[in-house]
């Protein structure tokens, strides 16, 4: 069987639109009502929020590829390049070349996407990468690029791409592609426009490394472009919670040109990480209300732990909230912790389940509908 850059009329993709119309519908709707819910917030809020996505943006794009980068480290970058004071010193090469990623696709989301974007992107994504031989251009090897698994003798080939020689001709065809897709007149809904680059990308594999982290982007980019502001919305995040069934659908859309499926599955992933954000966003309007509301009745050690479980909103702190975690996060005696987390309970600002050894704390906000999120 031929790979699909083999049929004979690649790169025409074919999708049903009607399967996408209400999808795309929703994500309009959905941005809409969340730009509305940002104006709760002060500049400085928004700033830190911003400061936050572009982190973990950064920390699941990497992580969906098996890098495991330090969260603190990629802050401070993202930070430092915000002309931020930052935590950290310096970070790692893959660190701060994400982190850089992350604030150029940011602040530079209305800028024509070209060869030489790309191009840098890889170039601050792979420093210090000696094991490739190209860093920063096209790749050139006359091996086969290839998608793989499985032990040495036993692998098991996914995807194979164009040969080197053919990737100018190809990416040359992917910028047109994507100018003439957003240009008026002739655009693609936001949906469908982002989840065919990051597909188109994919299929030619221009790079030695990095590809899925510059699909990911570029349809951040494409997302952002159809919105008419930076993208703010969690991708990557949910791409990393569905890792698996990411890369099955990807190979499942490797061989044909009938790529509704893969198309649906992104819309859906794309609305999720839109709904994601939105609470994310709703949980820093009530954060700052609480702290509003209890503004002078709070210790150092009861502002961290808030701060700490806000943090981990809208999914919450898994298991919930318990003394001996209080402990370890804000470094108190056992008699303080559970004074001040009788103290939070009275004032409101935490709810208590359970007794004794399985007594645990949660956030005293209003719970979210079950539906809008995928089971991961």
């Amino acid at each position: 069987m031929r790979w699909i850059w083999q049929l004979p009329d690649w790169p025409r993709y074919k999708w049903d639109r009607l399967r996408l119309q209400v999808l795309e519908h929703r994500f309009l709707h959905e941005s809409g009502r969340r730009v509305g819910a940002a104006v709760h917030l002060t500049e400085d809020e928004r700033e830190e929020l911003r400061i936050e996505w572009l982190t973990a943006e950064a920390v699941e794009t990497s992580a969906i590829e098996g890098e495991i980068l330090d969260r603190d480290s990629v802050h401070s970058s993202i930070r430092r390049h915000f002309g931020l004071s930052a935590d950290r010193g310096k970070a790692s090469p893959a660190e701060s070349g994400v982190a850089e990623l992350m604030v150029a696709l940011y602040r530079e989301f209305d800028r024509p996407l070209t060869h030489e974007t790309m191009r840098e992107w890889h170039r601050v994504l792979m420093r210090d990468r000696p094991e490739l031989t190209v860093v920063g251009d096209y790749r050139h090897h006359s091996e086969p690029m290839q998608v793989v698994s499985g032990a040495i003798g036993r692998l098991r080939v996914h995807y194979e791409a164009p040969p080197s020689r053919a990737v100018p001709a190809e990416m040359e065809g992917f910028v047109s592609w994507y100018r003439a897709s957003g240009s008026t007149g002739a655009s693609l809904p936001p949906l469908t426009r982002a989840g065919l680059a990051h597909l188109y990308f994919v299929h030619i594999h221009p790079f030695e490394d990095g590809n899925g982290r510059i699909a990911r982007a570029v349809a951040q980019k494409a997302l952002a472009e159809s919105l008419g502001e930076p993208s703010v919305i969690a991708l990557s995040r949910m791409i990393s919670r569905h890792r698996r069934d990411y890369y099955d659908r990807l190979g499942s859309a490797g061989r044909s040109l009938v790529v509704t499926d893969w198309l649906v599955w992104f819309a859906e992933t794309t609305l999720e990480a839109q709904v994601w954000s939105e609470r994310r966003l709703i949980r820093s309007i009530e954060q700052r209300r609480l702290l509003e509301r209890l503004a002078g009745q709070l210790n150092e050690r009861q502002r961290k732990v808030l701060s700490r479980l806000f943090q981990e909103e809208p999914d919450g702190f898994k298991g919930g909230l318990s003394a001996g975690n209080y402990q370890r996060i804000t470094g108190a005696a056992a008699s303080s912790a559970t004074r001040d987390l009788t103290d939070l309970v009275a004032k409101g600002a935490l709810r208590r389940t359970g007794s004794r050894r399985h007594t645990r704390y949660w956030l005293d906000v209003p719970s979210f509908p079950a539906s809008g999120l995928r089971n991961s």
